[in-house]
């Protein structure tokens, strides 16, 4: 299957320009290129036909980006980390770990058997 080359544009690429100039022309756009009332009234006022001739005409200011796959390879290194930073990250969970157990104690850990009463009116605990 042959590429088409950079000006050119695909099947879908110039059907998409085609119908997005056939659009504002149907908005009521002004027409890039002169034609006359005769050829006008041969296509019939179709938006698309008046769309395909501003195009066969090259007035069209509608561009179309082709990006093109990068040929390039890029190589990754890996590095190998040392498992001291496995050891350093154990020991600040731990430390973590204890400031927090610290600080539960310091503010006392709520007990489920102290709320049973609470939140109720009638003080059994239980949803009414």
């Amino acid at each position: 299957m042959a590429e088409p080359k950079a000006h050119e544009l695909t099947k879908y690429e110039k059907t998409r320009v085609l119908g997005a100039r056939a659009l504002q022309i149907a908005m009521d756009a002004p027409l890039l290129k002169k034609i006359e009332k005769s050829k006008l009234e041969k296509l019939n006022y179709d938006p698309m036909e008046i769309a395909k001739v501003e195009f066969e005409n090259d007035v069209l200011p509608i561009t179309v980006k082709q990006p093109m796959p990068a040929k390039k390879s890029v190589k990754i290194k890996k590095t190998a980390e040392p498992k001291n930073k496995d050891k350093e990250i154990i020991e600040k969970e731990i430390e973590e770990e204890k400031e927090i157990a610290e600080e539960g104690e310091i503010m006392e850990l709520a007990n489920p058997r102290d709320e049973e009463g609470e939140g109720t009116e009638s003080g059994k605990g239980e949803i009414e």
